[in-house]
């Protein structure tokens, strides 16, 4: 069982290192944790975590389909197994969407906000409705475990069949819906990928990728605990699977014909050449490897060909969801490692969960004995230096809890310090190299900048109105960054630090040090800041009590600039800006990075109309 053992260690690593990136996107924000843009806003997260997850886990519907209306009775032993991928799939994108969503908490918007003309709408409403069914279609397997919940268990049984329509009508919805998405940006996506009937190729290829999850997972899971392979159960889906992709490629390629795109294919671009890698690994080879009886019944052929096929799909999913966009937003984008490991330990903590259920519950006709499960089992030393680390049970938690901290420790070393703490002015840079006082304020610490001409707003607003944005200062400090006080990027913040100043180790202060004998001690009976802090630079000396300055970083940005935009539209004294209060005012796409040598600014692969700008003061005239 050293495979089980050594597969178990393998994804708590992953999932230790893939916390730790998850507690700092969550603390720090996206910019920490990915390299998607204005751009490039999906990439591999929204490409691999949802539409290639959704896809993934297409093998509950295909099969119970197979089993409860076609009545092919022989795969049976597949259900459980593919109902348990599915659910755990799902599962798996929800968790995925709240790393990937720029305000995760915002989630639930759509069960009360709707919008029906949006496809993006009925793929969640989809999504969820569709777990919800998977939870009652699966409840009766961990159920059967416990008398007590037999009558409960014998209801949803009458309704199975009832589930298993729902789910296949949900999955035919959503998993076609996907492509819709795409629909609205034919000048975006490279024509080899865009297609009026993308929702018809997805539904396609998600029952081709749902054929061969279940093929893989009965593959990976048998060899694991070293069953005999279901080779002729398999063999018969890779059969299946070639009239399907074999279906995926012709409505394909009839399309590109039919709009004229056929000579793309050939014309030697790194698009072109990725559509042709694409397709080789997804349809032609496998076709090829399961057409042929011999290889079909192959264990070797069909772990090959089952994954050519699972990783051409999601490649498909990746380049229609980001990559291929790259040539018309002339954007680049590397997926960062970050990236990776988080979608990865999605991956991990859904197949520990997979391996728990199918050694605790009756998945399989002959249950697996979970090989750390015995209790009973003696210790045995292969030689005197070697710890027992107490009954099997107990040894299991202690060497996966230990992978998994020591992995966490090593994803948080590994994170960008450079993101994580300050850099001297770190939020703001200033370029010195054009004579002209422009700040370019890196408002989420993500190395994406927004351009603000100081000197200019000191010219309009007077030269007395450095109190409008520096209201505060910490002590002996002339200049104090926006995140050092509001050092959440979204929580609201208690700069003031209590705790720091009645503590020992801190300004060791009394309670009457700032509050008045006798009163309540709140905010209104505690002293100015301004008493202990003369230096303060308090914009309104009157308003210097904690209330007013406990919001986060991101609040603090946009109230600071939103409002003062806001109340200058509303004096008309910009009529040449009207959209002064919008995003895209500040926000400009295509300022990439500022880079610093010395007290020379320079703009790396700044793009403007597909024009790399080598220094500030081209960026300054080509923004203007």
């Amino acid at each position: 069982m050293n495979r089980v053992h050594n597969a178990k260690l393998i994804l708590w690593i992953i999932t230790g290192l893939a916390a730790a990136v998850a507690l700092n996107r969550y603390i720090f924000g996206l910019g920490v944790t990915t390299n998607l843009n204005d751009s490039t806003p999906w990439g591999f997260w929204i490409g691999f975590d949802v539409m290639g997850g959704v896809a993934l886990a297409a093998g509950g519907f295909v099969i119970t389909s197979i089993f409860y209306i076609m009545k092919r009775e022989e795969f049976h032993s597949l259900v459980k197994p593919a109902v348990l991928t599915a659910f755990l799939g799902y599962l798996a994108v929800i968790f995925g969407l709240l790393v990937d969503l720029g305000l995760p908490w915002n989630i639930w918007h759509m069960i009360i906000y709707w919008n029906p003309h949006s496809p993006l709408f009925e793929v969640g409403w989809c999504v969820m409705l569709y777990t919800a069914v998977l939870i009652l279609e699966f409840s009766p397997v961990p159920l059967e475990k416990f008398s007590r919940y037999a009558k409960i268990r014998s209801f949803l049984m009458k309704f199975r069949f009832v589930f298993v329509l729902l789910g296949i009508m949900l999955s035919t919805l959503h998993q076609s819906s996907l492509g819709t998405l795409f629909l609205i940006m034919p000048f975006k996506l490279y024509p080899l990928w865009y297609s009026n009937i993308l929702p018809v190729q997805f539904f396609i290829s998600a029952v081709s990728i749902g054929l061969m999850m279940v093929a893989f997972e009965s593959l990976v899971s048998h060899w694991l605990y070293r069953r005999k392979p279901e080779t002729d159960l398999v063999a018969k889906l890779c059969r299946a699977v070639v009239w399907v992709l074999a279906l995926y490629f012709l409505v394909k390629m009839i399309d590109i014909i039919a709009e004229g795109k056929f000579g793309l294919i050939f014309n030697g671009t790194w698009q072109s050449n990725l559509f042709i890698f694409e397709v080789l690994i997804s349809t032609i080879i496998p076709s090829a490897i399961f057409s042929a009886p011999k290889l079909c019944k192959n264990v070797k052929a069909q772990w090959i060909g089952s994954f050519m096929v699972i990783a051409g799909m999601v490649l498909n999913r990746l380049d229609v969801g980001g990559l291929v966009m790259l040539g018309a937003t002339g954007d680049s984008y590397t997926p960062a490692w970050t990236e990776i490991i988080i979608s990865l330990g999605i991956v991990s903590i859904a197949a520990l969960v997979f391996l728990f259920v199918i050694e605790n519950f009756h998945i399989w006709d002959i249950q697996p004995e979970d090989p750390e499960a015995n209790p009973h089992a003696l210790p045995t030393f292969d030689y005197s230096s070697r710890a027992w680390l107490g009954n099997p049970n107990v040894s299991s938690i202690t060497k996966h809890s230990l992978a998994f901290i020591i992995s966490f420790a090593a994803g948080m070393a590994l994170m960008p310090g450079n993101h994580l703490y300050s850099k001297g002015i770190d939020s703001i840079k200033v370029s010195r190299a054009t004579g002209v006082d422009t700040l370019y304020i890196n408002g989420n610490r993500d190395d994406q900048y927004v351009k603000f001409p100081h000197q200019a707003h000191i010219e309009k607003l007077g030269k007395d109105s450095c109190n409008y944005c520096h209201h505060l200062n910490l002590p002996d400090e002339k200049l104090s960054m926006c995140w050092e006080c509001h050092s959440s990027m979204y929580a609201k913040v208690n700069f003031f630090r209590h705790d720091w100043h009645a503590s020992a180790k801190g300004a060791n202060l009394r309670c009457n040090d700032c509050h008045k004998p006798g009163e309540a001690r709140s905010v209104k009976s505690a002293k100015s800041c301004t008493s202990c802090h003369p230096t303060y630079n308090f914009a309104d000396t009157t308003n210097t009590h904690l209330k007013h300055y406990i919001l986060s970083y991101t609040d603090a940005m946009h109230n600071l600039c939103v409002s003062c935009h806001l109340i200058e539209l509303k004096k008309q004294l910009v009529k040449d800006k009207p959209n002064l209060a919008q995003c895209s005012t500040c926000h400009k796409a295509g300022l990439h990075q500022i880079i610093t040598e010395d007290i020379n600014w320079k703009i790396k692969l700044p793009h403007f109309n597909n024009v790399i700008l080598p220094n500030a003061k081209q960026v300054e005239m080509e923004m203007k």
